[in-house]
C-alpha cells in the first residue's frame, strides 16, 4: 500500500528534526509536529492543513525550505507552512512573537488552525511541565513567565477574532487559564 501524503509529510519532519529534543527535556522534537498535526486531524481539518501543521516548523528550524515543501506538497501547503513560521530568527523574542500576533490578523483561517494547533500543544506541554517542576519551568524560558502569559494571550484574542468559538480556540483558553 503506497504512502499518503500525510505519511510523507510525517518522514520528511521526522528526518528534518532528527536529534532535536523539545526544549529542556529528552523528548524527541518529532512528538511536537505529529501531535500538532493530530489535533487538527481531530479538528476535521483538510489533509492540507494537518501536513502544514506537520510540517509547521520544518522551514523555522530545519535545512528543509519553502520551495521543497512546495515542490513536494504543493502551493497551499508551503503557504500554510510558511505563514505559521516566524520571521527572521535574528529579530529580538519581543520581535518576533509580537509579529506572530500581528500576522493572525493578516492570516487566512487554515493558517489561524495551524497556529492555534501549534500552540495548544506548547502549552499543554508547559503544563505538564509546570505540574512536575512548579515555578522553575520558567526558566526553560529567555522570557520568563509575565512574558510567557503576554503572548499567549495576545494570540488568543487574535484567534478568537479569527476563529472564534471552535473548540481549538475554546482549548487554548482552558490551557492559558490553567497555566497563569
Amino acid at each position: 500500500m503506497p504512502f499518503t501524503t500525510v505519511d510523507q509529510a510525517i518522514n520528511l519532519a521526522a528526518k528534518a528534526h532528527a536529534g532535536q529534543k523539545r526544549k529542556a527535556t529528552e523528548v524527541p522534537y518529532i512528538s511536537h509536529p505529529y501531535s500538532v498535526g493530530m489535533l487538527l486531524l481531530k479538528a476535521g481539518c483538510s489533509e492540507d492543513i494537518v501536513i502544514a501543521g506537520i510540517l509547521h516548523d520544518t522551514i523555522e528550524d530545519t535545512l528543509v525550505t519553502e520551495k521543497d515543501i512546495e515542490e513536494m506538497f504543493g502551493k497551499k501547503v508551503a503557504e500554510l507552512v510558511t505563514m505559521a513560521s516566524e520571521p527572521d530568527k535574528s529579530l529580538s523574542w519581543e520581535e518576533r512573537k509580537q509579529h506572530t500576533i500581528d500576522h493572525l490578523s493578516e492570516a487566512s483561517e487554515e493558517a489561524c488552525y495551524v497556529i492555534c494547533a501549534d500552540k495548544l500543544h506548547n502549552l499543554r506541554s508547559m503544563v505538564s511541565d509546570y505540574e512536575k517542576l512548579g515555578e522553575s519551568l520558567w526558566s526553560r524560558f529567555k522570557k520568563g513567565r509575565d512574558r510567557q502569559e503576554w503572548y499567549y494571550r495576545s494570540l488568543l484574542a487574535s484567534l478568537e477574532k479569527k476563529i472564534p468559538g471552535t473548540p481549538m480556540v475554546k482549548a487554548l483558553t482552558v490551557e492559558i487559564e490553567k497555566l497563569f
